[in-house]
């Protein structure tokens, strides 16, 4: 398997397009994985049964950068009846 690298200057412009600012709350997120949140009972076969807080990553997977920061809120609020 070969990987390219982002080039630096690449990302900046990436940046500038998408009109983010230096001080952004920037996240790094891995998009399609799981965690389980079951309690399993003892003895059960970790295959099917995961033990809880076990992180899975798919073979799909892929990474996300999210700027919390320009995050709009707005469409999650009530709307306003007169």
């Amino acid at each position: 398997m070969v990987l390219s690298m982002i080039d630096i200057q690449e990302l900046n412009n990436l940046i500038q397009d998408l009109g983010w600012e230096e001080g952004d709350e920037i996240i790094l997120k891995i998009a399609g994985s799981r965690t389980s949140g079951i309690i399993q009972t003892e003895g059960a076969n970790p295959k099917w049964s995961p033990p809880f807080g076990d992180v899975r990553h798919n073979v799909d997977a892929q990474i996300v950068i999210e700027n919390v920061s320009r995050r709009d809120h707005t469409r999650s609020s009530p709307a306003i009846s007169n």
